[in-house]
């Protein structure tokens, strides 16, 4: 009797496993469509091969740069329908660079008032607190 193992390739758990990422991430990719379904087995199972890992990776390591899902997307599109990708992908990249750019601004500016507002604070035993008070003001740089 066969146990649906008529196919080579990973399963989803397997998967999951080998690129490091969540169960769940993979079924996610997979419903968004950046993961393509994989074949199944006579038995209903999915079997995944390296073509989806390397894929798996590729979605994986451009999220953790910061990339969108519809980034993301774009640059698969780039990989599947492009056979000189590299112009366009540079200019994803570096419209994504300036917006990684702009939020480390932003993250510096509120370092800044944190770290000014700390610093006022430090023994704990104002009338009005420092912080409440550049909150209520609206002003944060």
């Amino acid at each position: 009797m066969s146990d649906g193992s008529d196919m080579k390739g990973l399963q989803r758990a397997e998967l999951a496993r080998r690129t490091g990422c969540n169960l769940e991430t993979v079924r996610y990719y997979e419903k968004v469509g950046l993961l393509p379904a994989p074949p199944r087995t006579t038995a209903g199972y999915r079997r995944y091969d390296a073509n989806h890992e390397r894929r798996l990776r590729f979605v994986l390591r451009a999220r953790e740069l910061g990339f969108c899902l519809d980034e993301v997307r774009a640059l698969l599109r780039l990989v599947d329908e492009s056979d000189q990708p590299c112009a366009e992908a540079r200019d994803l990249a570096a419209a994504h660079l300036a917006e990684v750019r702009a939020k480390i601004a932003d993250l510096k500016r509120m370092e800044r008032v944190l770290k000014d507002v700390v610093v006022r604070c430090a023994d704990g035993t104002r009338p009005e607190c420092p912080l409440i008070e550049t909150l209520f003001e609206g002003k944060a740089a």
